[in-house]
């Protein structure tokens, strides 16, 4: 995994290098108008439930959501975006989003505050910004395994090739594109009252995620077909953990936060300080492979794409060594032995696209399967017994840090049940094992209205730590329809004022029983300025 993540890093750092020396493509003829382009955003939005806000009335919402019965917020926003730029050799973009919520997790939201610089191609953003998912449709797509929308965004330092770029002697055959970031996660004060640190929770984490995507077909030919595969990974590490015990002490874990720190996260490598014996590397380590295979025509298009979810090297590469000596030889690796675990574990999607005005223009169907997770047994080599097993996984929880969350909500696929729905005050992926089918459909029959279809059968097994005494089953269903107001009619002040209503739907026992409700949003949008 090493090699290929240096062969990854030289690919970018390449990539990058001759992205900003190629030969230039703008001009520049005028310095930056910091308030040109200059946009806002105010949006209101209610929710009213009987139990807690269905599943897709709060899930992919980078976090923007809650789940008691009633809430809402009113948020603000200024954004002056890249693409102002687009025709110059450099560009500057920044923004600010904040809500103010009622019955939330915080009292006042940032959701949004960052600044960015684009170089050419290159681009580097400081702060806390929403980022969409990569190869997946962010309306109707159940989500990504690993990059999500479904959290808060976390405050990071990111340097990005965020449009696909020609590799030089393709002739445009090849394009790549990527990111690396560095950050930390806010979600502190939330983890002490959630779990009344009487639970594992850890102050001040640091996140890492990085990704890299290759796209195979020739779009200035015509070519319809193209391919594109990629790799996403994120790393959960730093700060300092608490795993507080049954006798009323707690364990405190000072975790790595230094240069060596750093690189063990971007490089996986090293080991978590209470490691002896047998070590893993350092920090909570998962990711995905993915790929999709599109067809893209003048009026139809369709794609399919499969995300492989890993959370260790087991899972990633379906590997594991498996050839120690025995006797005093138990820890040196002494045959060329390794086992080879089921190919299982997958998100399959197929999505279809009809570019004209239509009441159905989007289809998308996925399944999504975790149950195996590198198998049910976990076993380390001994002095006695050579076979080393690697399994149980336990997707999205990690033993030292609270998982993959951020804020209670998972910063992956919303279907692996977020730790926010625990009544017992853990922070804890109650139900990663399962099997789902999800259906999205929607249609745009006008420029001012569309609407949206979502819906989503669940078995769950619960986990290898907890499973489930029998399977657990859900159903979650949401209708969504949006009208902007306009014509010569509607006042002035009223045009092009955004009204969503929502109803949604959950069945079953995975999300705390049946739940019912309504979301209305209102939004109005435009320039600051002429």
């Amino acid at each position: 995994m090493k090699k290929l993540l240096l062969v990854f890093t030289a690919l970018m750092a390449v990539t990058v290098l001759k992205a900003q020396y190629r030969e230039p493509i703008r001009k520049d003829t005028a310095g930056i108008q910091l308030l040109k382009g200059l946009e806002y955003k105010v949006e209101m939005q209610g929710s009213f439930s009987k139990g807690h806000t269905p599943l897709w009335l709060n899930a992919n919402k980078y976090g923007l959501s809650s789940l008691e019965a009633t809430n809402g917020y009113l948020r603000g926003a200024v954004e002056r975006p890249l693409s102002v730029d687009a025709d110059r050799n450099f560009g500057l973009g920044y923004g600010v989003d904040v809500a103010l919520p009622i019955h939330y997790t915080s009292k006042a939201i940032i959701q949004q505050a960052y600044v960015e610089g684009r170089w050419l191609h290159g681009t580097l953003s400081i702060g806390a910004k929403e980022e969409p998912m990569e190869l997946k449709n962010n309306e109707l797509s159940s989500g990504s395994q690993t990059l999500g929308i479904n959290a808060r965004p976390v405050p990071q330092v990111r340097l990005a090739l965020a449009d696909y770029w020609a590799i030089p002697f393709t002739r445009g055959w090849l394009r790549l594109k990527g990111h690396i970031a560095y950050g930390m996660l806010t979600d502190q004060n939330w983890q002490h009252d959630f779990t009344n640190r009487q639970s594992r929770f850890t102050d001040r984490g640091l996140f890492h995620s990085k990704a890299g995507y290759l796209k195979i077909g020739n779009e200035d030919v015509f070519n319809p077909w193209s391919l594109e595969l990629g790799l996403e990974m994120v790393t959960l590490f730093g700060g300092t953990s608490y795993i507080p015990s049954s006798n009323g002490n707690t364990t405190v874990i000072e975790n790595g936060k230094g240069v060596r720190d750093f690189w063990n996260a971007f490089l996986p490598g090293g080991a978590e300080k209470v490691e002896t014996t047998y070590q893993n590397v350092e920090g909570d380590q998962l990711g995905s492979w993915v790929m999709r295979l599109n067809y893209d025509g003048d009026v139809n298009s369709f794609s399919f794409y499969a995300d492989k979810f890993f959370e260790d090297h087991s899972s990633m590469f379906q590997l594991d060594y498996d050839g120690y000596g025995e006797g005093s030889e138990w820890m040196e690796k002494k045959k060329q032995r390794y086992l080879v675990y089921d190919l299982k574990d997958w998100m399959l999607g197929f999505e279809y696209k009809y570019r004209p005005d239509s009441w159905v223009n989007n289809f998308v169907l996925e399944y999504v399967y975790s149950k195996y997770q590198s198998g049910p047994i976990y076993h380390d080599h001994t002095i006695t017994i050579p076979d080393h097993i690697g399994g149980k996984d336990n997707y999205y929880n990690h033993y030292i840090y609270p998982g993959y969350q951020h804020w209670g909500q998972a910063m992956g696929n919303p279907l692996y049940r977020s730790p926010i729905y625990n009544k017992d005050g853990t922070i804890y992926f109650k139900d990663n094992r399962f099997v789902a089918w999800h259906l999205g459909v929607g249609g745009h029959p006008s420029d001012y209205l569309r609407w949206r279809f979502l819906g989503t059968w669940q078995e769950g097994l619960g986990t290898y730590e907890q499973p489930y005494t029998k399977k657990h089953h859900n159903v979650s269903l949401m209708a969504e329809a949006c009208y902007i107001l306009h014509g010569e009619n509607v006042p002035v002040w009223l045009r092009e004022v955004e009204i969503k209503m929502g109803a949604g739907a959950d069945f079953g026992a995975i999300l705390n029983g049946n739940n019912y409700g309504l979301q209305l949003t209102i939004s109005k949008r435009g320039l600051l300025g002429k």
